[in-house]
């Protein structure tokens, strides 16, 4: 009996030492797109700005300057009381070279009294020293108790130790600048987009009234500089498109020592809103001075204030027409606002601080903006039925909408599919529309999207082949019926100019198996959406999903790990052996996987090859370089029912290129 020798020299052994304990800011450098955006270095940037931006909101600023260098540099000065540069009490090193070379370390996680922040926007501990980690250079001078301290890091490290001298005649008393020079490694693009800085600092401006935000760009010596009196209003009024119907709601409340709601002493928030007929809109939301670009749960409270009190006025005056529900969209969809609030402990979403998840927040800006509202309507009653019938004209602009396309089936009832797992958002841009092969594939799909924006239509069957069917008789067939109602646009021809706004998703994507099966369904779904919704293909919202149809189970190598590989055909099956080959791995010592269909993808793999926008394959439908007649005539050959003679004169023609996957 033969017996396998324990030692494999091809194969790496795992034990204590295999274990790599990153420190400091290597975390930050080997993946940097966990902790900040690596399209360019605005956000890098923008975390010193907060910095200085939170001296300012805690009451010891009045200016913040901004410098773009010719060297490529940007420095950011403010009058603050400056980073101490003493020995830390515990670590005994100095303080400010603890801030910019620890991950978690900072004067805003003391929130007792006392502390050195009450509000400030950096509360995730990463900061500035994520700024340092992915620097070249970056050197810091701080001036403050009638010294200036100053000492220069490079890639995080301290290349300069710090050095205190006496603050010079008619230096600065206090204060601090910060001059970084990103490195380009870590960034798709070096460049600094102009305006979204600028974008940025008029914020600043705008959310602290008296405090002079500035930009000097050396190359040009161009200085612009901000400061606002007028705060919110201003801000508001002078940036909306159009004008608004009403004049412009604002308001703002913090907590007050000893009230009852649970909210901490200076909680709250300050806002300012207007309604327009038409137009686009302006919507921008702070906490703490960050921008929060994504929204969160300060704007749902928002949105639940202002539907709560514009219901009310609407019940209480009996504005509203008998069969019509009101639906808070239907109160924010023509809101634009400018929004800015105050939270102690705010939890934001990611490292990029993008989005407010702190769930408190909701309840904190609605309970404050409702009876503010409620008060402002009953002493403007004209201006609140004006506002109630813009509302009711939005609500009964949505059920004509959801009931347009049932209307002609007959059913009478203006639902949704009950086979359509919808997405929370509303926003049509970012919502998807996955239409998926069979209940068991619809399963996964359902576990493994993104609630979000990523909504599910499982199919039962093969679609029916529609090229040559009737416009008014389509509805006859279910799938058909339940597709169109639930993308929101009614069928129609090449020449007609279909309302398009009921649209609810911004992709449609076909998601079948990557099998000959799978392409039969995609081909009658592409006929339904050629033949009966030309126009939704034409304004780009249908997709096709491209499922893997192999996996493979590739072992470690050398440094790199063991990792699932999924490849979409052959072809790059055959590559992905190829480089596993170079890599090191010994022939035979992975394992393949064929997917005979999506029921057999689990909800997480689904996830991570279809679904997710950062790892999927997705193709854009779009009209070839054939015209739409000779589009119309080869699917008419490929389509018709009696068409089996052209069909069968393309395969003699053309069957020895096509490859059959039996």
């Amino acid at each position: 009996m033969a017996t396998r020798s324990s030692s494999n020299n091809t194969t790496p052994e795992y034990g204590e030492a295999s274990i790599r304990v990153l420190k400091g800011l290597e975390p930050v450098k080997q993946r940097p797109g966990m902790y900040t955006r690596t399209d360019n270095p605005l956000h890098t940037v923008q975390e010193v700005i907060d910095n200085a931006a939170d001296e300012a909101l805690a009451g010891f600023g009045k200016r913040i300057a901004l410098t773009l260098h010719t060297d490529g540099s940007v420095s950011i000065d403010d009058d603050g009381r400056g980073i101490p540069f003493g020995l830390h009490p515990e670590e005994q090193v100095p303080v400010v070279e603890i801030v910019f070379t620890r991950l978690h370390a900072g004067g805003k996680f003391d929130k007792g009294s006392g502390g050195a922040y009450s509000f400030s926007g950096g509360l995730h501990g990463v900061g500035v020293s994520v700024t340092n980690a992915l620097a070249k250079r970056l050197q810091v001078s701080v001036w403050r108790d009638g010294q200036c301290a100053s000492l220069a890091f490079s890639g995080g490290d301290v290349i300069e130790p710090l050095v205190i001298r006496p603050s010079a005649p008619g230096e600065r008393k206090h204060g601090t600048s910060v001059r970084v020079w990103p490195d380009a490694k870590y960034f798709e693009s070096a460049e600094l987009p102009k305006n979204e800085l600028m974008h940025l600092l008029r914020s600043k401006a705008v959310l602290m009234p008296g405090v002079i935000v500035s930009l000097a760009t050396e190359k040009t010596g161009e200085m612009q500089t901000w400061t606002y009196k007028g705060g919110l209003r201003d801000y508001l009024q002078q940036s909306l498109p159009a004008d608004p119907m009403i004049p412009l709601f604002e308001g703002e409340h913090y907590a007050a020592d000893g009230e009852t709601d649970n909210f901490a002493e200076g909680e709250g928030a300050a806002w300012c809103v207007g309604f327009t007929e038409d137009g686009t809109l302006l919507r921008e939301s702070y906490v703490n001075l960050i921008p929060t670009v994504a929204g969160g749960t300060h704007e749902a409270g928002l949105k639940d204030g202002l539907f709560g009190a514009i219901k009310g006025f609407i019940d209480l005056h009996s504005l509203l027409p008998k069969g019509v529900k009101l639906m808070p969209e239907d109160v924010f969809s023509r809101a634009s606002f400018v929004l800015s609030a105050k939270v102690l402990d705010p939890q934001f979403q990611g490292q990029t601080k993008e989005r407010l998840n702190s769930r408190d927040a909701l309840r904190l800006v609605s309970g404050y903006v409702k009876p503010a509202l409620e008060l402002w309507l009953s002493q403007h009653v004209e201006h609140g039925k004006k506002l109630a019938e813009l509302v009711i004209k939005q609500a009964q602009t949505r059920q004509r909408a959801s009931q347009k396309v049932e209307k002609r089936k007959g059913s009478g009832v203006a639902v949704l599919p009950g086979k359509l797992t919808d997405c929370e958002s509303k926003d049509v841009v970012l919502n998807e529309l996955f239409l998926v092969e069979g209940d068991s594939a619809g399963g996964s799909a359902k576990m493994g999207r993104d609630k979000e924006t990523q909504a599910i239509l499982p199919l039962r069957g093969k679609v029916l082949n529609s090229w040559e069917v009737e416009r008014d008789l389509l509805f006859k067939n279910n799938e058909i019926h339940d597709i169109s109602v639930a993308i929101g646009v009614d069928p129609h021809g090449p020449n007609d100019t279909p309302d398009l706004s009921g649209l609810r998703y911004g992709k449609v994507c076909i998601l079948s198996d990557a099998d000959v099966d799978g392409s039969h369904i995609q081909v009658l779904l592409l006929t339904l959406f050629f033949r009966h919704f030309p126009k939704v293909i034409e304004a780009g919202h249908i997709f096709v999903a491209k499922p893997p149809l192999f996996r493979v189970d590739a072992p470690a190598r050398g440094k790199k790990p063991a990792a699932k590989i999924y490849a979409l055909d052959e072809g790059e099956l055959d590559a992905a052996l190829d480089k596993l080959r170079k890599e090191g791995a010994r022939e035979g010592s992975w394992s393949i996987s064929r997917f005979k269909g999506l029921g057999e993808m689990s909800a997480e793999q689904l996830w991570d090859t279809t679904l997710n926008p950062d790892t999927r394959r997705l193709l854009r439908v779009q009209y070839g370089a054939l015209d739409f007649r000779a589009t119309v005539d080869s699917m008419g050959k490929l389509m018709g029912k009696g068409e089996a003679q052209a069909r069968r004169d393309l395969m003699e023609l053309h069957g020895d290129s096509v490859e059959v996957d039996v």
